[in-house]
């Protein structure tokens, strides 16, 4: 099958910036990674994102744009068309022009059991703007198929898993956790679907919990949670709720887990044990897979979080597990959901499925997305 050279586009629950990653890849199995670049949003315009948060709660239907809404959905598009130009003008230069875009937009609303989620970004416009093809607006058809329309991600990494260097290879089943805002986690057996769901709060509440009590917006290298101890009955109330019991397929907003449990600790406790909820809900998420994992991977930003890694290895060995960070795996923890929205794009253009049952809960295997070519 031919390959395609595509740009992926990521801008997550952190709300930090816009991930780009270049790819290579037939959809299926052939993925030959590029180079990947981070542009950062400056803090006002991830204060005018969070302000969006609290205006999309009064969206009933996907295409309203209540508010500033409508306008910061137009910059945000702007910001990944200059995103884009400032890429092939630099780090994927040598890989030469794209032949499709990947767009994720920026997610503001999500609450699958009302099938509704809402990202914003003007597909046609950001096509209009690069130049190039877009495929946007890859969660709704499945959705419209009974499913979560969340995570995604799950096909990328079944594919990642086939093609891991051979000091992991063959190490099924391999999990891939993806800690973002919002962690989710892939299991992936030797045969068969990839199995995924949300596993609860990943870097939100930390972030959350530093910008209220001391004005910053994360905490870099968990400088701040280093000073502090792991309040155990906060981390207990918190895998008390039901959400935990729930088998996969299930997702999250951003907005389902609050700092209401922490609120009597001081900044560094907070801090450490926020990062302590976070690992214990991913080790948690076993008792819903079918098989215990041998090889745990993990990307995103929390990943940068010597805590949560911390409580992970530990956990992990103590089932008679490994848990590594992607790079460990010959893999790129910052760009992993990148690369994985141009994986997505170019399984779109080919009618391939995005999303499974037992990845999302939809009715059968699912494609989606919506290509939108630019004007000439």
């Amino acid at each position: 099958m031919a390959t395609i050279c595509a740009i992926g586009l990521m801008s997550g629950t952190s709300m930090d910036g816009i991930d780009l990653a270049m790819l290579r890849t037939d959809g299926v199995d052939i993925v030959e990674r590029g180079p990947g670049l981070f542009v950062p949003y400056e803090a006002d315009f991830r204060r005018r994102i969070e302000q969006g948060l609290e205006t999309a709660k009064e969206i009933a239907q996907r295409g309203e744009r209540p508010g500033d809404l409508a306008a910061l959905e137009q910059e945000i598009t702007r910001r990944h068309a200059e995103a884009v130009k400032i890429f092939l003008d630099g780090e994927a230069k040598s890989w030469g022009k794209p032949e499709l875009v990947g767009f994720h937009g920026q997610t503001v609303l999500h609450r699958p059991q009302q099938a509704l989620t809402v990202q914003l970004g003007d597909g046609q416009r950001l096509a209009d703007l690069t130049g190039l093809p877009v495929v946007f607006d890859m969660r709704a058809e499945d959705m419209r198929h009974g499913g979560q329309g969340a995570p995604l991600v799950p096909a990328y990494h079944a594919a990642l898993a086939r093609s891991l260097r051979q000091v992991h290879a063959g190490r099924f089943p391999v999990v891939f956790v993806n800690i973002g805002g919002i962690s989710n986690i892939t299991f992936v057996p030797q045969e068969g679907d990839p199995v995924a769901f949300d596993t609860g709060p990943g870097n939100a509440l930390i972030d959350q919990w530093v910008a209220r009590e001391a004005g910053i917006p994360f905490d870099a290298d968990g400088a701040i949670a280093s000073e502090g101890g792991v309040a155990a009955e906060v981390v207990a109330r918190y895998l008390e709720k039901p959400f935990f019991d729930r088998r996969g397929p299930k997702s999250l907003d951003r907005g389902n887990f609050t700092l209401a449990e922490a609120d009597e600790l001081e900044l560094a406790d907070g801090a450490r044990t926020l990062a302590a909820v976070s690992a214990a809900a991913i080790l948690k998420s076993v008792e819903h897979l079918p098989h215990k994992p041998t090889l745990w991977i993990v990307c995103g930003g929390g990943r940068k979080n010597p805590h949560i890694m911390h409580d992970l290895k530990a956990g992990a060995a103590a089932a008679g597990a490994e848990a590594i960070p992607a790079e460990e795996a010959g893999l790129d923890g910052d760009a992993t959901e990148a690369e994985a929205w141009a994986y997505l794009a170019v399984r779109s253009l080919k009618k391939l499925p995005l999303t499974f049952p037992t990845t999302t809960g939809c009715e059968k295997p699912v494609s989606g997305g919506v290509l939108a070519k630019p004007l000439p």
